[in-house]
């Protein structure tokens, strides 16, 4: 059994790693090559800047394709570069611009990883008759009792498993996590040590296609027709003020609302279909219970009917807390032991039972109904 589980020599096990030409991938292919592993990179082009962006970005596409390329040259494996940008731009782009006109907040991270990198690129990798995929993410998958199970990453500051909540069972079997027992310093001197290029490249900071972080200017690009005026009102219906798009806020924000003194006001909901963005104090924005759809669950046995005691991020920042989650028709609903402000539609809620990560799924806007037990 070699270092990655599998019954087989380093040299007779080929691991596709999926490079984006950052630190991170590249130190993840730099080790299974140092190992034996027959190793073959792959870089996806994503998107095209000047359909989406006007400045470049981060992440797969450009200098990126290009460092990935540079370091799978020094260290003598084949690397390919896949066109998924019609792909990217279905999934990912179009998902993002549609989610924030109905009054969500996406993560187009995780939908990226959901469908065109674990999805489509395990496929792609299975074609290429690989033993596994490797990626860059700190995170680490157990094998405990013969099942395989996700666990955040050693160093939690780094840990990316609200990104990964939607991994399938069938896709953990097959991936494999190179980074996820290491901190971001030790993958840098990693990266120093095998004398690789990119070993001082910064991390990057925004979402790939909104490298200036101005999200509302992606939307109206795309969207320019759903981007409508209104009114911002408070909780009893009464109009404080005006609004150029419903894309310009999220649950919980606070600055910019641009509607004069008294107490602090935030934004508790949005209603797209009234072009509404309703406001009120901090207290309104305290939920205790959290519906969810398309819920991805990775315990070994069912859900039970009674529900489960786990722990719950409701944002990729937040620290755990304890929460009861218990199935529905169409989702799950997690009931919080302490109320919690800011929980944002279109936002993922991941379950966790100590380390381990149990799933996860997306939360729903107050006012839908389609979940109700």
């Amino acid at each position: 059994m070699n270092s990655l589980g599998i019954d087989k020599r380093p040299e007779d096990t080929r691991v596709v790693v999926a490079m984006s030409g950052g630190v991170d991938s590249s130190v993840a292919a730099a080790l299974l090559k140092e190992e034996g592993y027959d190793v073959v990179g792959i870089t996806l082009q994503l998107y095209d800047y000047g359909a989406v962006v006007e400045k470049p970005g981060t992440c797969c596409a450009g200098q990126d394709i290009y460092d990935a390329r540079r370091v799978a040259d020094a260290l003598g494996f084949p690397h390919y570069v896949l066109d998924f940008e019609d792909r990217f731009r279905q999934e990912v782009i179009d998902d993002f611009a549609d989610t924030y006109l109905s009054g969500e907040t996406p993560i187009p991270c995780v939908k990226c990883n959901q469908t065109v990198k674990f999805r489509d690129l395990v496929a792609r990798a299975r074609d290429l008759q690989a033993d596994a995929l490797a990626t860059g993410h700190y995170i680490q998958r157990v094998t405990r009792h013969n099942d395989v199970e996700l666990h955040r990453g050693t160093n939690h500051d780094k840990d990316q498993s609200y990104f990964l909540f939607a991994t399938t069972q069938e896709q953990l079997n097959f991936l494999r996590f190179p980074l996820g027992s290491l901190t971001k310093d030790e993958t840098r001197a990693q990266a120093e040590r095998l004398g690789l290029a990119i070993a001082d490249k910064p991390d990057s900071q925004d979402i790939c296609f909104v490298p200036n972080g101005k999200y509302a200017d992606i939307v109206k690009k795309l969207r320019p027709e759903g981007v409508v005026p209104g009114d911002i009102v408070d909780v009893a219906g009464r109009v404080l003020g005006e609004h150029q798009g419903v894309i310009n806020y999220t649950v919980g924000q606070r600055r910019g609302l641009n509607i004069g003194g008294g107490d602090p006001l935030y934004v508790i909901r949005l209603d797209p279909e009234n072009a509404r963005v309703i406001v009120g104090p901090r207290e309104a924005l305290l939920e205790n219970e959290v519906r969810l759809r398309e819920v991805n669950w990775l315990g070994q046995d069912p859900l039970p009917d009674a529900g489960l005691e786990i722990q719950v991020k409701l944002r990729s920042l937040q620290p755990l807390v304890p929460a009861k989650l218990r199935p529905l028709p169409n989702g799950a609903l997690v009931t919080l032991h302490e109320a919690q402000a800011g929980v944002s539609p279109g936002q993922a809620c991941v379950f966790y039972d100590g380390e381990r990560v149990l799933g996860g799924g997306w939360i729903v806007r107050r006012d839908r109904s389609a979940l109700a037990a």
